[in-house]
């Protein structure tokens, strides 16, 4: 069975390797009717993929994935229907940009005093007009021949645990939240089955959905994380977190079923809360 819903889509704007109006025409091209372009840290993909999808019949929701940390690991929070235009959303955004980039001069330079030089130029080139990222200097050691694959760039080197890691700017979960909820967006916690003990707290503090659909769950799993979403009266949500094939290889767009309904109930928690100013008054 294939999915005509795709809610976790990454494009040149951050990570991935098709930009907003390839992945447009990709989706089309599937069979796809709605997708959300939810690149990493940034919003600036989203105005072409608007353009390009216009009068096709295909739905882009407006999106972004924020990167957080928490002890000893990641948490990605995404943010569907935000106003991707919003300055404040588009400073902060930007200051987390600048935060990778400076990770990634610093990784590159790590990398160059352990005998595994990379040209910082050519770093840029992959990253193109994307922020760099540590997908990108993963790339570029795999052109050199020092890993054979973009995981194992990760695994052995630039990962959290790895030699050449270097930190970032911090933002926690909570925070990230609230950042997508100033931008009257609805944040949803991404991949959460490792992350599953936050969601009482990140529930608490404006937390409106679960990724429950995604690629490598299983059944049980995926019924695992409804129940826990039904359980704090959370939104459930789902998505490939397509990056392209030299990324994630497995993660094909459109590669799982993500329910119409994820659709419809985030489309309708939007409303509910764009109309509540105007009930108020």
């Amino acid at each position: 069975m294939s999915s005509r819903v795709d809610l976790h889509v990454h494009t040149t704007a951050s990570d991935g390797q098709l930009s907003p109006t390839e992945i447009v025409r990709t989706a089309l091209g599937l069979g796809l009717t709605v997708i959300a372009i939810t690149d990493h840290d940034t919003t600036e993909g989203i105005e072409e993929a608007l353009e390009a999808a216009s009068g096709t019949g295909l739905n882009v929701i407006p999106g972004v994935e924020i990167s957080t940390d928490i002890p000893r690991s990641e948490v990605h929070i995404l943010g569907y229907h935000i106003a991707h235009r919003d300055p404040c959303l588009c400073s902060k955004l930007a200051f987390f940009r600048d935060s990778r980039l400076n990770r990634a001069r610093k990784m590159v330079a790590k990398l160059s005093r352990m005998g595994l030089p990379l040209d910082w130029d050519r770093v840029q080139q992959i990253a193109g007009e994307a922020a760099v990222g540590r997908p990108h200097v993963a790339r570029a050691m795999l052109e050199q021949g020092y890993v054979s694959s973009i995981d194992e760039a990760f695994n052995l080197y630039i990962g959290r645990n790895g030699p050449a890691y270097v930190e970032r700017a911090k933002l926690s979960p909570g925070e990230a939240v609230q950042v997508i909820l100033a931008a009257n967006g609805l944040p949803v916690l991404a991949h959460p089955l490792q992350v599953t003990h936050l969601v009482p707290e990140l529930a608490k503090n404006g937390l409106v959905g679960l990724e429950a659909y995604y690629p490598g769950y299983t059944t049980d799993e995926t019924r695992f994380l409804l129940d826990l979403a039904a359980k704090y009266g959370l939104l459930t949500t789902g998505g490939t977190d397509f990056h392209g094939e030299d990324v994630l290889p497995g993660n094909k767009l459109g590669g799982i079923v993500v329910p119409q309904i994820a659709v419809e109930d985030l489309r309708a928690c939007y409303e509910r809360r764009q109309a509540k100013p105007e009930t108020a008054g």
